[in-house]
């Protein structure tokens, strides 16, 4: 993109880590190590297993030192990133795996272990949950940590000056040793909120943008940008209007957060007494101490799918038992939700197949009531951890009635199992099913009465109610959460859960979306569930209104025909009901 000097340029993307700051751009170009496919004599195959195993080793004591310096940093939580990737490399299956490649195929190491991982990062990349194509980078940050190390280069770590990083993506490794320096800010195009080098950026408190897209065509090295966190934008070139904007926005920023440190601990609850119980999404351990401080009322959404990064096969019923367990001692005396795998189609899983069109393919709970063995390994986990009776099940892509009827069976079934194992476990444990699909919505009445609790997933149930792929550039204006047809079905299913005497929450971004929160009291909702750093955010709102109010925001908005009104009603509220919230100028 040609660039005028001193033409101001706005690049838009995915707010990723609150703050702003303005300083020159430095741009950071990884070396990707280059894997060319080589023949060996198999006189050469034990010097090149040597290669392989001194490369790990070295690997090995480079992460060891970035999690060591983690911790030290960011306390265990945070630094517990970084044992994944530490895992992996101990995985004994994975590189035996690999030694007996080469040794029976005769290529050198580097092709045998690029091609070994990138199958299970494919998979991952073709998924469209953005947190599962995240941990694909971090799947990838390992091979090529490995492979630079067989081929002896050095990585760069060390900056001049004050400077904000731009990049195409970055790596947890990545955003840990550059924070050694005076960084003032990460801009990448690619990434989104779940990325590792994100949830590390919040707990550094630097400003972090990601999905820009273009960024790194747009910025070179030295010049000046403004970084946004707030709004999700860098502006290349700033005028001293914008950069004099930018910084009252700082400044009512850190005056409203500030103030936001004083509810953490306050409950979710409307001027009138209306409760919301409000909880955190999150996918790993790590990330429970940071939500606890963000002032969550437990986990509202575990995604179990994390477990199998990495992995040539599934995680056994122990190995699960005691991930859950963990999750759920800490989340005590508040509840967790455990959503049981969502795999198959085009999410990452050991033994995902091609789809011609995964995204209505075999995933979900279709995989699961199609591999009863899987099924059972991780109720049983699960069940194991409930003792404390603070945990809960969820069922995802549910369609018919008797797919939650036949998961229930499989409950039932692992019960009598530990039964017979003399294990305890939580026998009153509620078992809830995410509705988003279509079908799951109008039948909602219907679905209600066979589970203990609802779960609205807006990412999906949005995409097939509007035909939008929401990664799809051309469609993606189509992408809209207030969409009355969507507005609509919310308020049915909410509705209808509620006239079976079921609770019913929100696990989807909308959930997340400060210009929501009024909307959603006022359409009935019980929880919302939401990404731990917008958690005071979306309190402060609540306790800020009346539930009375809000059905009457509700009930208008529903009347409303197109989103840009809905969108504009629903800010006029905002801006009325809690002004000190900081909106972009």
């Amino acid at each position: 993109m040609d660039t005028a000097a001193g033409q101001e340029v706005v690049l838009k993307g995915v707010a990723a880590a609150p703050g702003i700051s303005l300083g020159p751009a430095y741009l950071y170009s990884k070396l990707i190590p280059r894997v060319e496919e080589k023949s060996i004599t198999p006189e050469e195959v034990e010097g090149e297993i040597g290669r392989l195993r001194n490369a790990n080793a070295r690997s090995e004591k480079e992460l060891l030192k970035i999690h060591a310096y983690a911790e030290q940093k960011l306390g265990s939580q945070n630094a517990r990133i970084f044992e994944a990737q530490i895992m992996i490399l101990a995985d004994a299956i994975l590189m035996g795996a690999i030694e007996t490649r080469i040794a029976r195929e005769l290529k050198n190491a580097e092709f045998v272990i690029a091609d070994e991982i990138t199958k299970y990062k494919q998979i991952m990349l073709a998924a469209h949950d953005e947190y599962m194509r995240e941990r694909a980078r971090d799947v990838d940050d390992v091979m090529n940590r490995i492979i630079r190390n067989i081929q002896d280069q050095k990585l760069f770590s060390k900056l001049e000056g004050a400077s904000i990083i731009v990049s195409e993506t970055l790596a947890p490794s990545d955003t840990v040793i550059f924070s050694r320096n005076q960084v003032l800010g990460y801009a990448t195009d690619l990434g989104g909120v779940t990325s590792h080098a994100a949830i590390l950026a919040r707990s550094l408190k630097i400003p972090a943008v990601v999905g820009l897209r273009t960024s790194t065509k747009t910025v070179r090295t030295g010049d000046i940008v403004a970084i946004d966190g707030y709004a999700g934008l860098i502006v290349l070139n700033p005028t001293e209007e914008t950069i004099q904007t930018l910084e009252r926005k700082k400044r009512r920023f850190m005056e409203f957060e500030g103030r936001l440190v004083n509810i953490a601990g306050l409950t979710a609850e409307t001027l009138d007494h209306k409760h919301i119980e409000l909880s955190a999404n999150i996918e790993f351990d790590t990330e429970m101490e940071f939500s606890r401080e963000q002032g969550s009322a437990g986990i509202g959404l575990f995604r179990t799918e994390s477990q199998l990064i990495g992995r040539a096969s599934y995680p056994t019923e122990e190995e699960q038992y005691q991930a859950y367990r963990r999750v759920a001692d800490g989340v005590f005396p508040h509840s967790v939700i455990f959503r049981t795998f969502d795999v198959g189609g085009d999410k990452i899983s050991p033994d995902t197949e091609h789809e011609a069109n995964p995204f209505l393919g075999w995933r979900g709970i279709r995989v699961l009531l199609d591999r009863p063995e899987l099924f059972l390994d991780q109720l049983r986990a699960i069940l194991r951890a409930s003792t404390q009776k603070n945990v809960r099940i969820m069922f995802p892509m549910v369609s018919t009635i008797q797919e939650i009827r036949r998961a229930r069976e499989m409950v039932s079934r692992a019960q009598k199992e530990l039964d017979a194992r003399a294990l305890p476990y939580d026998p009153g444990i509620k078992i809830g099913i995410m509705i988003e699909v279509p079908a799951a919505a109008v039948l909602a009445e219907e679905m209600a009465g066979e589970a203990d609790f609802l779960s609205i997933g807006t990412n999906d149930l949005i995409q097939y109610l509007m035909a939008v792929d929401r990664d799809n550039a051309a469609v993606a204006p189509l992408y809209q959460q207030f969409n009355p047809a969507v507005l609509r079905t919310i308020r049915h299913i909410i509705d209808a859960g509620h006239k079976k005497g079921v609770w019913v929450g929100m696990c989807g971004q909308m959930a997340g979306d400060p210009l929501a929160t009024v909307l959603l009291v006022g359409l009935g909702i019980d929880e919302l569930s939401v990404i731990p750093s917008v958690l005071p955010e979306i309190k402060k709102i609540i306790l800020s209104i009346k539930y009375k109010e809000a059905k009457r925001v509700a009930d208008k908005s529903l009347a409303m025909s197109t989103e840009q009104e809905i969108r504009e009603h629903l800010s006029s509220i905002i801006k009325n009901k809690v002004p000190e919230i900081p909106f972009d100028e």
